[in-house]
């Protein structure tokens, strides 16, 4: 059944160009639209985008909105997406009053990532939806009763979160008094076709930042940390152990964890500028053995049931996916195309049960993210809920 009506997504991708980003913003416009809704994009968090050859917040975004425009019109959303220049706050590509008169006037806003904090012109949305990512920060800070927190809550009608756990007696991320409705990150299953590459390509990889800044949280005694360098620093002889090559994609070139991932048989490639080309990235999953990678310390530790929108890539290219456990093997199925560990030694073995039937674990990958994965599925689910 098509659903009816127009829906505006507010995200980063301008801001954060990373093929990864983008891909995470395709798979939502792509998959609203499928589902016969009226879909634009906007990006109007007024913050720096960021640079990333230089490796610093910048003013100038020129170059990010030649690279992400670009991929919007080749994906046909030419004339339908805006972007408010953070030094002139003019809107670039859809006018300033074609934004507002669409956020004020489409059935739904969805709020992707919270990239938004909202203000008076999000407040005229009748549906602002809140789609969280990264959970465990928002909710911590309602129940501190942050404003800007408090007042994020207070704009939004409908919450959806990848912290697929949440609200059960093992998950330590709050439920914060708000109506969570637990979802997964979609994937678009034609733009990921299965069999790229070799049939046993021999490396498994990942694709990411080594440590990540700036959203640690503290619970009482315990302080989670926002970062995955905590969990990788445990698993850097596998590769070693497991007689495998593992390939970080990654942003570190030295220092104690990078001589120690050497040691233990892990290689090293530059993240970018593979992470700031959507076909090089799509390329690179696919063409891989599968993902080998862990969680942040947040996600694992919280018991949230988070799971990467990165991941959900290799599983629809059909590349079997090694991951650290989050509490998500509560609700999809591990053990076959998706393998999770708690420690090194798991590690090892989920790695040697892979190897003992490639050819079963890739085809079962594919099947775990028809199944669980679906852009279509998923986001319809977001529409029925909010009336679309």
């Amino acid at each position: 059944m098509k659903r009816k009506g127009r829906i505006v997504v507010l995200h980063l991708a301008i801001r954060y160009p990373f093929a990864g980003v983008v891909w995470q913003l395709l798979h939502h416009l792509i998959g609203l639209r499928a589902l016969g809704l009226e879909v634009y994009y906007i990006e109007d968090h007024g913050a720096y985008v960021y640079d990333a050859i230089a490796q610093t917040p910048t003013p100038d975004s020129t170059n990010n909105i030649k690279l992400v425009g670009g991929v919007l019109d080749r994906f046909g959303f030419a004339g339908r997406w805006g972007f408010r220049d953070p030094i002139t706050q003019d809107y670039i590509g859809m006018a300033k009053d074609k934004c507002l008169k669409l956020i004020r006037e489409s059935d739904a806003v969805i709020n992707l990532c919270g990239a938004s904090e909202p203000r008076e012109e999000h407040l005229a949305s009748p549906m602002m939806i809140y789609l969280e990512t990264d959970p465990g920060v928002f909710q911590v800070n309602i129940e501190r009763r942050d404003s800007l927190a408090m007042l994020n809550a207070s704009a939004h009608k409908l919450f959806f979160t990848y912290a697929a756990n949440i609200g059960q007696p093992d998950c330590r991320v709050p439920a914060a008094g708000l109506a969570w409705h637990p979802t997964r990150p979609p994937v678009l299953l034609d733009q990921w076709h299965p069999g790229v590459g070799l049939a046993s390509p021999p490396a498994f990889t990942t694709v990411g930042t080594w440590r990540n800044k700036g959203n640690d949280i503290k619970v009482g005694a315990t302080t989670y940390y926002w970062s995955k360098h905590v969990n990788f620093a445990r698993v850097l002889d596998v590769a070693r152990r497991a007689g495998q090559p593992i390939e970080l994609a990654t942003d570190i070139n030295s220092g104690p964890d990078y001589d120690r991932a050497v040691a233990g048989g892990f290689t090293f490639r530059p993240v970018v500028p593979m992470s700031l080309d959507i076909d090089e990235y799509r390329e690179y999953i696919s063409s891989t053995r599968g993902e080998f990678t862990v969680s942040k310390d947040l996600y694992v530790r919280t018991r949230s049931g988070w799971f990467s929108d990165r991941t959900v890539c290799y599983l629809a290219a059909g590349r079997p996916v090694i991951t650290q456990f989050t509490g998500f093997e509560k609700y999809i199925p591990s053990g076959t195309g998706l393998l999770g560990f708690d420690d090194a030694d798991s590690a090892v073995e989920a790695i040697r049960a892979v190897n003992s039937d490639y050819p079963r674990h890739a085809k079962a990958a594919r099947e775990i993210a028809a199944e669980y994965f679906d852009a279509l599925k998923l986001l319809d689910q977001i529409a029925e809920k909010a009336g679309l």
